[in-house]
This record gives structure tokens, sequence and C-alpha cells, in this order.
């Protein structure tokens, strides 16, 4: 892309390795960079720069990336916010979206998408300021020959028609006087079929035209005769009806109304990434199902054994009673059955625990969860599998692991994931190694999970955690486990690394903070 020179962005990440890359790689195409690596630092910095844009990360302790967006654009609403989301975020994007934020993008980050994010970005920064700046001019100076006033007006004419959301202006009667390019490809109507021809009331559905003429003259949407981010939809040449974000204003003059404007956004981009959210979030479900159902399959033969034998110490008890009166040695050994019973019953609620634990589809609840617990919870889940497929285990805790802050569910599809890959990728047997551990002096704790596997091919590692991305035969899953671990990473302010080599096996290392940072679900 050509240079930057003279733009200015504010990058705002809690992980210094983002911000440096991100750095060197914006410096390069021309831009003056300065980071922050927390919300309040970069807003106290926007301040004093007032950069034209900034890029900001959605999930950062204390003040998030919606936070600094709704801060900025009360305070320095010239500035363009880009918010920079993890996989599996997007209703935090749309958020953004709704807040006027310039554009998302997802991570991990690519080139292509962040510069051409970028380039919107100076796109509007740009026509805002051309807009600004003429509405400046108008206030403060009056056009005096003949030739201004034609400059003028054609500078208007220019701005309105290269505008890229759609400006619709209409006298006090609602009879449509502006109807720019950006409305005619929105409505499918012409300009010539819509000036003069064409009145406010035919734009809306009747059931929208009076809730809009409502809130216009209430005070929820920025103030009487003023609507700000107004959501409502408009109809089309054909009858059909669009989803719009409408800002407004109420034309006065000399007390008395003298029109309408209003600044009509599409919305039909931002319902479509509704519906793909709605979408993700149900292929993910059905992944976890998928997982689940591999887990019960496994856990009915866990199970059976316990019962079997819980049965036959019952039968044998019985047969004990049906003799008469316990001597005292056979009370003690009567006592013996009863414990193996109960053991055994125990073990098996408990499996069936962890799978309904496993299963619940809820919303997320971040508190203190001990690694030791997560792991066992884990390992007993997938015990019999790993048995099955004649895999051998060893698992290292030390003690007295700090604990992490998370979603102990999430977490445990993480680790249930890897472990699963884990097995896939030894399907003639071999050696599973599990083990934790505590890093201090970046107060993290981490989770390894390694297989004795054929390794990962080079070309994939860096494919590995993008969406439907699979090196698996067809029928061993959807591609989505690790993209699935990558953002569940990042909504806990941790990382997910891989180690591997041809023919020398694969490690997967969880890294959690171990202190809380204001984690959200």
């Amino acid at each position: 892309m050509p240079l930057a020179n003279g733009w200015t962005i504010v990058l705002m990440d809690d992980e210094a390795d983002i911000r440096d890359i991100m750095t060197l790689t914006l410096q390069d195409s021309g831009y003056q960079v300065l980071t922050a690596p927390d919300g309040k630092s970069g807003i106290g910095l926007c301040e004093q720069v007032n950069p034209q844009m900034v890029i900001t990360d959605i999930r950062m302790p204390g003040m998030d990336g919606i936070q600094v967006l709704q801060v900025l654009k009360e305070r320095l609403p010239d500035i363009e916010v880009i918010v920079a989301t993890a996989y599996g975020e997007m209703d935090l994007a749309i958020r953004a979206l709704q807040l006027d934020a310039s554009d998302f993008i997802t991570k991990p980050i690519g080139d292509s998408a962040l510069f051409l994010a970028l380039n919107r970005a100076r796109q509007r920064y740009t026509s805002r300021k051309q807009i600004k700046d003429y509405t400046r001019l108008l206030e403060t100076e009056n056009a005096r020959t003949a030739q201004e006033l034609t400059a003028t007006i054609a500078f208007q004419k220019n701005l309105i028609e290269s505008s890229m959301d759609g400006i619709l202006g209409c006298n006090e009667t609602g009879k449509v006087m502006i109807f720019n390019k950006a409305m005619e490809r929105l409505l499918g109507y012409t300009k010539h079929d819509a000036l003069d021809h064409l009145s406010l009331d035919q734009v809306f559905a009747p059931d929208e035209r009076v809730r809009f003429n409502s809130v216009l003259s209430s005070e929820a949407y920025g103030g009487k005769n003023r609507l700000y981010l107004y959501e409502t939809s408009l109809l089309t040449s054909r009858g059909s009806r669009i989803p719009v974000q409408i800002s407004a204003a109420v034309l006065m003059e000399s007390e008395a109304i003298s029109g309408l404007v209003c600044f009509i956004r599409d919305l039909r981009e931002l319902r479509r990434l509704e519906q793909e959210m709605s979408d993700q979030a149900r292929i993910l479900h059905q992944d976890k199902m998928m997982s689940l159902g591999r887990l019960a399959a496994s856990v009915v033969h866990e199970i059976n054994n316990p019962l079997t034998g819980i049965l036959n110490f019952i039968c044998l008890m019985r047969r004990i009673l049906d003799r008469g009166p316990l001597a005292a040695d056979q009370q003690d050994k009567f006592k013996q059955h009863l414990e193996l019973v109960e053991s055994e019953t125990r073990r098996c609620s408990q499996i069936v625990s962890g799978l309904l634990i496993f299963s619940r589809k809820s919303p997320p609840s971040f508190t203190q969860v001990q690694v030791e617990d997560l792991i066992d919870r884990c390992m007993l889940l997938s015990r019999h599998k790993i048995q099955l497929s004649r895999i051998s285990q060893t698992v290292f805790i030390p003690p007295s692991l700090p604990p992490v802050i998370g979603d102990f569910n999430q977490l445990q599809q993480c680790l249930i994931n890897l472990l699963f890959n884990a097995i896939d990728a030894m399907p003639g047997g071999g050696t599973l190694k599990i083990s934790a551990g505590a890093d201090l002096p970046k107060n993290e704790v981490f989770i390894r999970v390694k297989d004795s596997g054929p390794g990962i091919a080079p070309t994939d590692i860096p494919h590995i955690f993008e969406p439907f991305y699979t090196t698996k035969n067809e029928g061993y899953g959807v591609g989505l486990g690790l993209s699935t671990v990558y953002g569940i990473m990042e909504r806990h302010h941790g990382s997910v690394q891989v180690e591997s080599r041809v023919g020398k096996g694969t490690t997967f290392t969880l890294n959690l903070p171990i202190e809380e940072r204001g984690h959200e679900g």
C-alpha cells in the first residue's frame, strides 16, 4: 500500500509482543505509531497527541476496548477507532460498530485485513474533516461574490454526493429535497424519482414512521428534535425492508421547523455478521457436543465396570443376610463390602457429574480455579478413552500450585480438546504426558499436553488455530477445536503455544495469568 506519511495511530494492547510487531508493520508503511498498554493510558495519550486513528484491543485489563471507544467518541469524536477482537467475539465487534467504530479486525491480525481497515478509516476521517471544515466555513464566512457562492454550493454538493452514508433531506412538509448517491444505492430510487416526488412517509413503513416521529420529539436519542444512532428500517422502491441506523436533526428557521436532515447507515452487513455470529456459536456448540458424544461412548464402559461390581456386592450381601444374624467377623467383612459399594457409587457419580458440567451451555462465570482440580476432572472423563487407545499416561502437578481466575467449564473444554487431539494423533498407541507448573516471573500458570505422535508439518503450524482448518481425516472433526482453544485463551488474557517436530510428537501449552485482572466472559 502507499506510504501513509502524516497519519498518526495510537495502538492500545496489553500484550507487549503484539504492540511491537504491529508498530513495526505500521511504521514500515509510513504511519507514526504511539502505543499504550491499557485503555486509560491510551486515552490520555490520545488527548495529548490527538491522532487521526486508534487501534484498540477489545479485551484489556481495567478499561476494555468498548469503554475506550465510548470515551473517545465522547471526548474526541473526530478520531476513527478500529477494534481488534478474538475469534468468537463477533457480538462485541457488532457492538463496536453500533457505537460508530470505523471497523473491526480479528486476531490473529493479518496484514491485508489491517491495511484494508486502515484505508476505510482514512477515507472516513478525510470525509468527516471536509464536512467539518465546510461547516466551519459557513459559520465564519459569508460568500461575498457570486463566484464564491457558486464554488461553495458545488463543494457542498460534492461532499453530499461522495458521502459513504446516505444523506436525505426534506422540507417542512416531508417532501424529499436532498437524495445523494448512497441513498440511490440503498433504496433503489433514482435522484429524478426522489427529488420533489418522494415523501418521507413513503420511505418509512407506516409503523416505523410513527415510532420515528415519537423518538424524534423525545429526549431518548440525543435530545428533542435530534436523533443519534437510532435503529429502524426503511422501504426500498420494491417495498422490501432494509435495517438502517439514522442520525437526524430537525432544521429550524425563525423558530419554525423548516425541514429535516437524516444521515443513514446501512445495517445489512451488521445483520449478516449477527447471523454469522449466531451460526458460529451454534457450530462451536456442535463441536463441543461431538466431543461430548465421544466422551460419553467411552464413559459408558468406564461406568459399566463399577456398576457390575456394585451389583455383585449387593447380591453377595443379600445372600449373607439371608443366612441369619451376622457374626462379629462377618460384620467387618459386610462393612468392607459396603465401603466398596459406596466408593464405586461415588466414582460413577463423579463421572456423570463431570459429563453434565461439560455439556451445560451456560454463560461464562469467572471464579478462582484450582489447576489440579481442572486436570483431575478432564483426566477422569478421558481416562477410559486413553486406555482403550493403548496409550500410557503420566500426570505431574507440583504441590501448592497457585490458582488462576477463569471459567472452569471453558478451561475444561480447552484441555479436553487438547487431550482428544493428542489421542487422535496416536491411533496405534503411544505416550501422553500432562504437566503443570508456575512461571512466577511471568506471573503465569502453564498446563502442557505432550504426545508421542507423528508431529505437525511446519506448513500446517501457522494455520492450526484458524477456524475450520484441520489436518485430521474426514469424520474426525470440523477444525474448530484449536480455534476454540485460541478464543477461550484470549478471553482469559492467556495464550496457547505449540511446539512440534515431524516424527517427534507435539506439545501444546496453555498459559494463564495468576493474578485477578478483571476478566469478563
